[in-house]
């Protein structure tokens, strides 16, 4: 039984030495190119979508290149971080779905500030009432919005199928009790540039 361990510990050692552990060099994924799921193609789009975000992050606002951390795979974008605030989040949101190939936009980022309790557990409400109408609702496909709230302020970005479903959000956002303004940043699905593959 011994045996077989040594074996199969020496095995995997020759084979991972063959492999390589990163490759966070030219492509910059992180993961090891060998064992990336992605062909080398995607890869290398992946990586250069990547190169076009933060230069974008950069002519906008230097500093948001150290507290904003991008990711993109197979064409799927993934923002985390800290940004000043919520107009930055939605503004740094459209430079990305302005990089050409991009699937989707997926923001984590949070606004740097002092924590208010009741307001912020005002705004998860009028969040939570949103997301629950935009759901119930035959009309609209909700998966496809990111919805804040911010100072009883909805900011709803995201993909609507047609001028139909982008009304009807925004009249369902309007409903909501205590609602102060209504910003939208949606995108109709016939003018995002996305590649097809």
């Amino acid at each position: 039984m011994k045996i077989k361990k040594f074996f199969l510990l020496l095995s995997f050692i020759i084979l991972t030495g063959c492999i390589g552990y990163s490759s966070t060099g030219v492509l910059g994924t992180g993961v090891s190119i060998a064992l990336d799921p992605r062909s080398l193609g995607t890869q290398i789009d992946d990586s250069i979508m990547q190169q076009n975000l933060r230069a974008r992050l950069l002519t906008y606002d230097k500093s948001y290149i150290i507290s904003v951390k991008t990711k993109i795979l197979d064409g799927r974008i993934f923002l985390t971080g800290k940004v000043n605030s919520v107009e930055d989040k939605l503004k740094i949101t459209k430079l990305a779905w302005e990089i050409k190939g991009a699937r989707s936009v997926n923001n984590d980022l949070q606004i740097k500030e002092k924590f208010d309790f009741y307001r912020s557990a005002k705004d998860l409400l009028i969040t939570s009432q949103l997301r629950v109408a935009l759901i119930s609702s035959k009309k609209i496909k909700a998966v496809n919005y990111n919805i804040d709230t911010y100072k009883k302020k909805i900011y709803i970005y995201g993909i609507a199928q047609n001028e139909t479903e982008k009304d009807e959000v925004i009249k369902e956002a309007k409903l909501i009790l205590d609602v102060e303004d209504v910003i939208t940043s949606i995108f109709l699905v016939d003018d995002l540039r996305i590649l097809k593959k």
